[in-house]
């Protein structure tokens, strides 16, 4: 039995809007499709969770301005159609395509969260393909509250955009427990 052969951008879309309808009724993307077209699944956000990437769109926007999104489907290379948590790209970027289907490629700054999620399991995945698609950096935020920075040639000890990510404390896990309660 050979293996499975990956989707085109074309044929992962096919797959997405055929999904579409059926998603609708669990909430707008709260799905993603993994690289032959498998729809996945991802659980509604916590309340900390939600706040936090609030938090992170707030920073990118104040930052570098206001052309960042939260769970906005993208298309990877290699990985599938994925939801990063925040993303942010150049105006001339944001023209050009259907707003209503994922993004074509892969924007300049993906940003995960990895707070209270399933995620964790395929970071690195997900930094490599969103990389390989063209991010120039990948934020990943840990679930006790650590930043990291990737590029392309791996791991950052700050961001190529400027941007020093401050977030609070209390959400955030402290030897495996949260300190909101």
């Amino acid at each position: 039995m050979g293996t499975p052969a990956l989707l085109d951008r074309y044929e992962l879309l096919a797959a997405w809007h055929y999904l579409t309808p059926k998603a609708e009724l669990a909430g707008r993307y709260r799905y993603e499709l993994d690289e032959l077209g498998e729809a996945i699944l991802n659980p509604s956000p916590s309340a900390r969770r939600q706040i936090v990437l609030t938090d992170v769109y707030c920073h990118l926007t104040e930052h570098i301005g206001h052309l960042a999104a939260m769970s906005v489907a993208v298309t990877t290379p290699s990985f599938g159609i994925r939801v990063p948590d925040v993303v942010w790209m150049s105006c001339d970027k944001w023209e050009g395509f259907d707003r209503d289907d994922p993004v074509p490629f892969v924007p300049d700054l993906c940003v995960e969260v990895l707070l209270d999620s399933d995620r964790a399991q395929d970071i690195d995945r997900r930094v490599e393909s969103y990389l390989e698609g063209g991010a120039r950096e990948v934020i990943v935020v840990g679930q006790c509250g650590q930043v990291e920075y990737w590029g392309g040639r791996g791991q950052r000890q700050a961001s190529d955009f400027g941007i020093a990510l401050s977030l609070e404390r209390m959400y955030f896990d402290e030897g495996g427990v949260s300190r909101l309660r």
